[in-house]
């Protein structure tokens, strides 16, 4: 498998660039990625992108994709203040396939640029580990940009259980949700890592900390 690999060198101002590593983490609904990430920021200063953040920037008032949706799916989608009611267009698009293919084809290569400036302006703030964390991030190829991909794995039953106490989710909704998503065995066989976070979350952890020890990336 082809990798963009981030080595130590020098560009035309002649400023030396970290040997920055960059990990991409996926994981279905309800897995515990957002404690993976934290813990990553807060133990290892991990710089995190989350591309939902960064597509939700992309589609606010005077942003790069606004006029474009606007245009396509037309102003009743906007709230009283202009702005996108992301409720509104989630409803299109999540009951029509081609119009949730048509957003996503829109979004995803502009939220890929802006990942790849900003890995060229954290290298050259001497950033040591940057996170992207994304659900399509093996449909979007970005193995081709990170040095590992991290599946973030966690039963089945505990997911559900984590989402009907957490977004008061019904059995039906999650079953619902779960289908849509690739199945696990996709991702134990493209991804670096799995990470199992159906236990405790000190065993999570103890995961992670021995994968980046392996990576020589320490805690601080």
């Amino acid at each position: 498998m082809f990798r963009w690999k981030w080595t130590c060198t020098q560009d035309e101002t002649g400023m030396r660039q970290n040997n920055m590593k960059i990990i991409g983490i996926t994981g279905g609904v309800g897995s515990g990625k957002s404690e993976v990430l934290k813990f990553l920021e807060k133990n290892y200063q991990a710089t995190v992108c989350e591309a939902d953040k960064m597509a939700h920037k992309l589609q606010m008032l005077g942003e790069r994709c606004y006029e474009r949706i606007v245009e396509h799916f037309g102003s009743e989608i906007l709230d009283d203040e202009k702005e996108i009611d992301r409720k509104k267009l989630g409803a299109i698009v999540f009951a029509d396939a081609e119009e949730l293919q048509f957003l996503n084809q829109m979004i995803h290569p502009e939220v890929k640029r802006d990942f790849l400036e900003r890995i060229q302006s954290e290298r050259m703030k001497g950033t040591t580990l940057l996170i992207f964390e994304a659900a399509l991030l093996l449909e979007e190829h970005y193995e081709e940009i990170c040095d590992e991909v991290w599946y973030i794995y966690t039963e089945k039953s505990i997911r559900v259980q984590r989402l009907k106490e957490a977004r008061g989710y019904t059995e039906e909704r999650c079953e619902e949700i779960m289908q849509n998503q690739n199945p696990d065995e996709l991702f134990f066989q493209k991804c670096d890592k799995v990470i199992d976070n159906s236990g405790s979350l000190e065993e999570t952890k103890r995961q992670i900390k021995e994968i980046l020890e392996k990576m020589e990336i320490q805690s601080r």
